[in-house]
């Protein structure tokens, strides 16, 4: 299942439907709603838990990499290496950062 994120400030932002309800939540909306929308005056407060998530992400990155040993996995590099929410979120904080600056919503589902 895909999600298409809308809005009059920017592209559309299209993802797989996991992720996409993961972000959906991290916005305060309920992921199970097919359609929704972050509404103008909504837009502070969804950038605010979305770059937190983000930072959190990466912390958490950061993390991790420090405990890894001096060899990472050769299988896990490239095109294999795994996506993290950080990156996968950017293109949904880029919008939202639109519609903030141009006075619109975000909606999905429509």
């Amino acid at each position: 299942m895909l999600i298409t994120f809308k809005s009059a400030a920017g592209a559309d932002v299209i993802m797989f439907g996991d992720i996409a309800k993961k972000l959906v939540a991290i916005l305060g909306k309920d992921p199970q709603d097919a359609k929704g929308i972050v509404t103008v005056e909504q837009l502070p407060d969804a950038i605010a838990r979305l770059r937190a998530a983000i930072d959190e992400d990466k912390a958490r990155q950061a993390g991790h990499a420090q405990d890894e040993d001096d060899e990472p996995d050769p299988e896990r590099r490239g095109m294999a290496a795994p996506v993290s929410l950080a990156q996968r979120a950017w293109p949904l904080l880029d919008l939202l950062q639109l519609s903030q600056k141009e006075g619109v919503p975000v909606v999905w589902g429509v």
